[in-house]
């Protein structure tokens, strides 16, 4: 992310400067980077309501895309290019990659928190990392030997 970073104590001692260097700033956005936490961002209301327009534009765009025959057929054909590791997954594998992240996307859209998104693309990731290394896929498609390990425990809480 190409975006300016300042302390997070500059916003608290110096906040009118702050918000200049916010306002002169291409991307009209500032990182608030944190010691004791994770970093914040700040920007103006008018920009992250436009992002957030944006967002949700584009996912219905998909959504509709995905309701024509000829759309979804684009979107699989192009989705390599965005996810190079769907080359790795089954054919059927890579249509329930592309339907769960529109429909996922298009949720994540309308509640205004993309957060969601990341877990979709991230089991779907480690799906083709397991297609991809035969022996990972041997160990995890083979059948158990049938031996009892034990009790499971749940792990103690300190």
């Amino acid at each position: 992310m190409n975006t300016t970073q300042v302390p997070f104590s500059e916003l608290i001692q110096h906040p009118r400067a702050t918000v200049r260097k916010l306002e002169e700033t291409a991307r009209r956005r500032l990182r608030l980077a944190r010691r004791d936490g994770e970093d914040l961002i700040l920007e103006s209301v008018e920009r992250a309501d436009a992002e957030a327009t944006a967002i949700n534009t584009t996912t219905r765009l998909f959504v509709s895309l995905m309701k024509h025959d000829e759309g979804a057929r684009t979107l699989l054909q192009v989705l390599p290019d965005v996810f190079p590791w769907v080359r790795f997954l089954p054919a059927e594998a890579v249509q329930k990659f592309l339907i769960e992240l529109v429909h996922t996307a298009h949720a994540c859209a309308e509640l205004e928190n993309m957060a969601p998104l990341e877990p979709v693309v991230v089991a779907w990731r480690n799906t083709a990392e397991i297609y991809a290394d035969p022996e990972l896929r041997r160990a995890l498609t083979e059948p158990l030997d049938g031996a009892d390990h034990g009790a499971v425990s749940a792990p103690r809480e300190p």
